[in-house]
């Protein structure tokens, strides 16, 4: 495991392997279709991560599409992409030895105003756990500042993992961003920010950057909600 704090060397390897999964993340967006499967989309990830200089993949890639995005950790299937869905995707490029991490959600053609509502939430709340991402915050009240909000607009027990880890050569590393750990965060340490609601037989949506604290978020790509026309 790299150290908790990371160099300045380290984190270059990170940001460089983050800029592969911006990149992939925008030619996912052009590639993705009507009828297309949760495993086809997951072998256009890896073929494209591998093509642009990753060494490979930080940990197996997850596409969810509708319901799947319920089951924080979808494995891809051969469930069709279709109108009024939501579609999560979670991938990390490796480079250097170093890992990225990255979830975006978002929603192809036509859909409800609940789909809507839990974007937003998870939305807002991943901006501010980012905002709150800074040197002398514990890693408990990290994880509070994005646990409560969700809280207060009534999906709190909706939210069924922790709010973030440490990333380096490993894809989960110290800190740990959750409940009841005290640990205080420094500058040069890497964490991600991921809150997420959870809605069995329903949808799923998480929001997810790997960010440098003293820094902020490493990706150039926005969180606002976008809509592929179907």
């Amino acid at each position: 495991m790299s150290d908790i704090v990371k160099t300045d060397k380290q984190i270059l390897l990170i940001k460089r392997a983050v800029e592969i999964i911006d990149d992939c993340y925008e030619a996912v967006l052009g590639y993705i279709r009507g009828g297309m499967s949760e495993a086809e989309v997951a072998d256009f990830i890896e073929k494209f991560v591998l093509e642009h200089g990753g060494e490979g993949l930080s940990f197996d890639t997850i596409v969810a599409f509708g319901a799947g995005g319920a089951e924080p950790h979808h494995v891809p299937s051969d469930v069709k992409l279709e109108n009024g869905m939501l579609v999560t995707i979670d991938m990390g490029a490796i480079y250097g030895g170093y890992c990225s991490d990255f979830t975006r959600t978002f929603a192809y053609g036509e859909i409800s105003e609940k789909q809507r509502e839990v974007y937003d939430i998870v939305y807002r709340a991943q901006l501010l756990g980012v905002e709150a991402t800074k040197a002398g915050i514990t890693c408990h009240d990290l994880d509070a500042v994005c646990r409560d909000y969700i809280s207060d607009k009534g999906y709190g027990d909706k939210f069924i993992h922790t709010t973030g880890h440490g990333v380096g050569t490993l894809i989960h590393e110290d800190p740990r961003v959750g409940k009841g750990t005290q640990t205080v965060l420094e500058n040069n340490m890497v964490i991600t920010i991921e809150p997420g609601i959870y809605l069995p037989g329903e949808m799923g949506v998480r929001i997810e950057d790997t960010l440098v604290v003293g820094e902020g978020k490493l990706s150039r790509l926005g969180t606002e909600l976008i809509i592929l026309p179907a």
